[in-house]
């Protein structure tokens, strides 16, 4: 006998539904507003939404007590599958369910939403020919003039090519897709271009000034003095060497000169940024991150000229802050444009040259908008929009994001994991990287899988069991982002016969069930003691 009374679960289930339409019918202006492919996918968004504001641990216990459990899959179809609970509640019960049929006005089943994602991928990423996600590689300098690494990226699996606008030029960028065209007519395989806008990206800017003989002598004079000279020595590699506790100064751009041999006590060093406008937002005990989050520090004084940074975190022996590293301001919500000048400036070659365009540090709705408004007076509304989510801000605000992206005719998301978790803190990455999927399907919008995947065997040519892992991991995403690397191409192999191994076993979270050798040896090897011969299981 069941613990539960399925009345009350009926109950809570009904008001669930309630609610779930209820908020359907609040943000129709909003559903209204998307173009007409995204409409049945922004009405399971808002379910989803609604339906996740609720804490379902207790009724998901409830439900699996009952052997009613896929309330913990529904991203995709959220009132179809609360019906379908309903009805078997109903069942249980000993009601008839077919009044259900009546109240039921849902569009968007199980097959329906696995179709929907699956147009949309193909539309924004192009044609599959073995149901795998796709394969994006970030073009080094290199491609330019290099056919055979293009071509040979390609034979390897590469479905997309990923030109970043923060390096090169954009004569460099035309050579980049005038060798893709090349190989991919000589290869048979077609090959997405996508370009990431660079976005208000913050950096250091640290004083390198080449040292004179004279000043050379000046550093290292006191070198008997340990303490005096391993403090001067701080500069020695370049940089500045900082470790926990040291004091840091960070001055506005261009509010006075900083000269590495003449730094102010008490601190360790001064550096600038290359945003100075960040002055304007940034408050006392914000924290701030350098360099993808090795270094971390919080703001002790702050006014519209400098501030003062307490290192509170680096390696043991300390960590060197060199120039034109990344700047995270998590605490900080910044008044910065999502595209910047330069991004202006790149835009009508992205228009001309590329499929999708990458939104770098998208934070709010009218960023979007921003991004949508100049793509139509470019006459390219037709082109592709990644949604890079590698800010806080830009996390919280995902659902809004995506309802105003899909008034464009192609959508996707990156969950820009190396922003994002400096963002978030290390320890919430594997958490909310889950959330963006999630968000992600009950969209029907593809997801980007990015930020070290194969790094490792990319760069040195040998991956670690934890990459492996997280590859393999990738595979519930519609594409998986590597990066640059003398072994990119063995990184590209590599990867995609992860992917190919894994879409035969998952598709999102669900198993496919697809049968285990291990298992079919079991069995085999049993059968055969037993029966001294061996007998083939067929399916």
């Amino acid at each position: 006998m069941s613990p539960y009374p399925i009345k009350n679960i009926i109950q809570e289930v009904e008001e669930i539904i309630a609610f779930v339409e209820g908020q359907e019918k609040e943000k129709m202006d909003l559903i209204d507003q998307v173009q007409l492919h995204y409409r049945e996918s922004a009405r399971n968004l808002i379910h989803y939404m609604a339906l996740r504001s609720f804490d379902l641990r207790g009724l998901q216990e409830k439900l699996s007590h009952l052997g009613i459990s896929a309330i913990a899959h529904c991203e995709a179809y959220v009132l179809a599958n609360l019906y379908n609970i309903l009805k078997l509640l109903y069942l249980l019960d000993g009601r008839s369910a077919d009044s259900l049929e009546e109240l039921s006005n849902v569009k968007t089943g199980y097959y329906e939403s696995r179709m929907a994602l699956e147009n949309h991928t193909n539309s924004l990423f192009g044609v599959s020919q073995d149901n795998k996600a796709r394969i994006m590689v970030t073009m080094p300098s290199a491609a330019a003039t290099d056919y055979k690494l293009i071509r040979d990226l390609l034979k390897a699996g590469m479905n997309i090519a990923r030109i970043n606008t923060s390096h090169d030029r954009s004569a460099d960028w035309k050579k980049m897709s005038d060798i893709i065209k090349k190989a991919e007519e000589a290869t048979g395989r077609s090959c997405i271009i996508y370009m990431d806008l660079s976005g208000p990206k913050l950096r250091t800017q640290v004083r390198e000034t080449p040292l004179s003989k004279k000043e050379l002598k000046k550093l290292f004079k006191n070198k008997k003095k340990k303490d005096k000279g391993k403090k001067k020595n701080k500069r020695k590699k370049g940089g500045i060497l900082v470790s926990k506790g040291d004091l840091l100064k960070v001055v506005r751009a261009g509010v006075e000169t900083i000269n590495p041999l003449d730094v102010p006590k008490p601190f360790v060093g001064v550096i600038s940024t290359t945003l100075p406008e960040i002055f304007d937002n940034i408050k006392v005990g914000n924290q701030i991150f350098f360099d993808d989050g090795k270094i971390g520090g919080l703001i002790r004084e702050v006014d519209e000229r400098e501030m003062v940074v307490e290192i509170t975190q680096a390696e043991i022996g300390g960590s060197r802050l060199m120039n034109e590293k990344g700047i995270n301001l998590p605490d900080t919500v910044l008044t910065l444009p999502s595209l910047t000048d330069a991004d202006y400036g790149h835009l009508p070659f992205a228009s001309k040259y590329a499929d999708i365009i990458g939104y770098s540090f998208v934070r709010k709705q009218e960023d979007v908008e921003e991004l949508q408004t100049e793509m139509k007076r470019l006459g390219r509304l037709d082109i592709g929009i990644v949604l890079k989510i590698e800010t806080k801000e830009s996390f919280e605000n995902l659902p809004d994001l995506l309802l105003t992206a899909m008034r464009s005719p192609k959508v996707g998301v990156m969950i820009a994991r190396g922003d994002l978790a400096v963002e978030i803190g290390f320890e919430r990455t594997a958490e909310v990287q889950e959330e963006i999927l999630w968000i992600c399907e009950a969209a029907h919008v593809p997801g980007i899988w990015a930020t070290q995947v194969l790094e490792k065997l990319a760069k040195k040519g040998l991956a670690s069991r934890a990459e492996i892992t997280d590859a393999s991991m990738s595979s519930r995403a519609e594409c998986v982002m590597l990066n640059k690397g003398p072994y990119v191409v063995d990184a590209v192999s590599t990867l995609n016969d992860i992917l190919q191994r894994m879409a035969y076993h998952q598709c999102k979270r669900k198993g496919n069930l697809r049968p285990l050798s291990v298992a079919r040896k079991f069995i085999n090897d049993g059968i055969k003691k037993k029966k001294g011969k061996k007998v083939k299981l067929e399916v």
